[in-house]
């Protein structure tokens, strides 16, 4: 039944193409969590009147997030490719769209931090500060906790843009069901390929905004 309706489909093919994009996309969330965070607390942390003010660090570093944030992702793929070629030796694979996935995505997700720090009670941040916690402590047992809902939902939105960059990727052959839908689906004017492709990437959104929305209401306590 399922092979007459969709009789171009390569099964083990498209599971196979599926565990490349969880890959890809595990993985890219997990650096871009870190690296957006670290940016994220370094613009909070050297904005006016802050543990680490300091105007230029700021906008240099602002700077960087925007420029980053606002170069459409092909584009960017391609202005990376020595740099992937470089890291990775090859522009092939799922591993080559690693650098693409995480410069793209850390600068968007550092907006997010930002917004989620901004929003803590000003009222906490003094309270710690006038009790002498140093700045790492502030950092370790105010910020972050305190802002851990808006962190978890930020990078929700991130992982299910960053499974959108994947796809994009695949036009380059970096793999995952992206590749299958361009090169086996469209490119072959083989509609059932992209379409399964496409409903599997439906699914792998569902289910990552799902866990998130499960995560969030756990610790979000107000």
């Amino acid at each position: 039944m399922i092979n007459s309706l969709f009789p171009n489909v390569d099964w083990p093919k498209m599971w196979d193409a599926t565990l490349e994009t969880l890959y890809m996309t595990s993985v890219s969330t997990l650096l871009t969590f870190v690296l957006g965070l670290a940016l994220g607390l370094l613009l909070f942390l050297t904005s006016p009147h802050q543990a680490w003010a300091n105007k230029f660090a700021n906008w240099l570093t602002g700077a960087a997030v925007n420029i980053f944030r606002s170069i459409p992702f092909i584009i960017l793929i391609i202005l990376l490719i020595p740099l992937t070629k470089l890291l990775v030796g090859t522009m092939r694979g799922p591993n080559a769209a690693f650098p693409a996935l995480v410069i793209g995505a850390a600068p968007f997700y550092a907006r997010m931090v930002l917004i989620g720090l901004r929003e803590i009670d000003k009222g906490v941040l003094e309270a710690a500060k006038s009790m002498g916690a140093k700045t790492w402590t502030i950092i370790w047992k105010v910020l972050l906790p305190e802002s851990m809902p808006a962190l978890v939902s930020g990078i929700t939105v991130t992982c299910i843009a960053l499974v959108g960059y994947t796809a994009m990727a695949g036009i380059i052959g970096a793999g995952g069901l992206g590749t299958l839908a361009f090169l086996d689906g469209f490119q072959r004017s083989r509609e059932d390929v992209t379409l399964v492709a496409t409903v599997l990437i439906l699914v792998v959104v569902f289910i990552i905004q799902w866990i998130g929305d499960i995560i969030t209401s756990k610790i979000d306590k107000r």
